[in-house]
C-alpha cells in the first residue's frame, strides 16, 4: 500500500510535488507502507486549502485503511489530529480522497511543514468496523474504545451493540485472535479467561447469559500490563474479535503493548446499562 499526499487549493489547482521530509520514502511498519510529505503552497489570497491524498492497495484482497494526519502550526507544533477511513479499497486499486477539515490551517498556507501522516492501519474490508451510524447485516455492531492506562495497567473496552430488530443473546467471553502487522497470528501469548490473573486489574464479573433487546449493548474488557523484564517485548497491533464462537469477526487496532508478560486477560460479556443504541439504523 502506498499513500501519497499533495495539497490542493479550493479551485482544484494542485501544488507541485516536493521531496519527502526525510529525503526519501519513509518505511512504515509492515514494510509495504510508505508516506511522502504533503507539499505545495497556495498563493496569497487563494481559497482555503484541502489535503489531497491517495491510497493504493498493493495487496491481493480488499482492505479498509485508517489514516491519522497531524496538523502543525508554523513552529512545527502539533495542533490537532485528523483521522480518515477509506473503506473497501480493492486489490490493485487506487482511491483518492481529500481531507477538507483542516481546522486551524483553513485559509492559511499549507505545505510539507504543516501536515504529517502519523499512522496507517489496514484491516480486511470484510472484517472492518461498521461505519458510524450503520448496522451490519448481522444486526450486531462490535467496536473497541481507546482504553485507559494507569501505573502500567492497560484496559481496552469491547462493546457489542444490538442495532438490529431482534433480541440477541451472548454468554461467556469474546473470542480473540492476536495479529501482527501483517495480520498473521501472534504466537506465545496466553489469553486468560477473566482478568484476575492480571495484577491490579481486579476480578471479572461472573459469566452469565446476556440478552440484548434492540438498542441495548453489552461490554467486555481486555486487560494487560506492559511490564518489561527479561526477554523480548511484544506489541500486538491488531486483534480479531468475535462476540462468540462462530460469530462474524471484526478486526480492531488497539495496539496492545504487552511487554514481556506474555498474558492478556479478557472479561466476560455483561449488560452495559449506561449505553443505549437509540438512533442507529435497525436491520430487518
Amino acid at each position: 500500500m502506498r499513500i501519497l499526499g499533495a495539497v490542493e487549493r479550493g479551485d482544484g489547482a494542485q501544488g507541485e510535488a516536493g521531496a519527502p521530509s526525510d529525503g526519501g520514502e519513509s518505511e512504515r511498519p509492515r514494510g509495504s507502507v510508505t508516506a511522502d510529505s504533503l507539499p505545495g503552497l497556495p498563493e496569497a489570497g487563494a481559497s482555503p486549502c484541502v489535503v489531497a491524498y491517495s491510497v493504493t492497495n498493493r495487496g491481493a484482497e480488499a482492505f479498509t485503511y485508517t489514516i491519522t494526519f497531524s496538523l502543525l502550526d508554523d513552529q512545527g507544533r502539533a495542533m490537532s489530529d485528523a483521522t480518515e477511513t477509506v473503506a473497501s479499497v480493492g486489490a490493485g486499486r487506487t482511491v483518492r480522497r481529500t481531507l477538507d477539515d483542516v481546522g486551524h490551517l483553513s485559509g492559511t498556507g499549507l505545505d510539507a511543514e504543516h501536515v504529517r501522516i502519523l499512522d496507517v492501519k489496514r484491516v480486511p474490508a470484510d472484517e472492518a468496523l461498521a461505519a458510524a451510524g450503520s448496522c451490519p447485516p448481522s444486526g450486531l455492531r462490535l467496536t473497541a474504545d481507546e482504553g485507559d492506562a494507569a501505573m502500567g495497567l492497560r484496559v481496552v473496552g469491547l462493546h457489542l451493540e444490538n442495532c438490529g430488530a431482534r433480541p440477541y443473546s451472548v454468554e461467556g467471553y469474546p473470542v480473540l485472535q492476536l495479529l501482527d502487522e501483517e495480520l498473521a497470528p501472534v504466537e506465545g501469548i496466553e489469553i486468560l479467561r477473566g482478568t484476575e490473573g492480571i495484577p491490579m486489574a481486579g476480578g471479572s464479573e461472573p459469566v452469565r447469559r446476556v440478552t440484548l433487546r434492540p438498542g441495548e449493548s453489552a461490554a467486555a474488557s481486555m486487560a494487560w500490563r506492559n511490564t518489561t523484564q527479561a526477554g523480548e517485548a511484544v506489541t500486538v497491533p491488531y486483534v480479531r474479535v468475535r462476540a462468540a464462537s462462530g460469530s462474524d469477526p471484526v478486526v480492531v487496532a488497539p495496539g496492545l503493548d504487552l511487554g514481556t508478560t506474555g498474558e492478556l486477560g479478557v472479561g466476560p460479556w455483561r449488560k452495559d446499562e449506561a449505553a443505549a443504541v437509540s438512533d442507529r439504523p435497525r436491520s430487518s
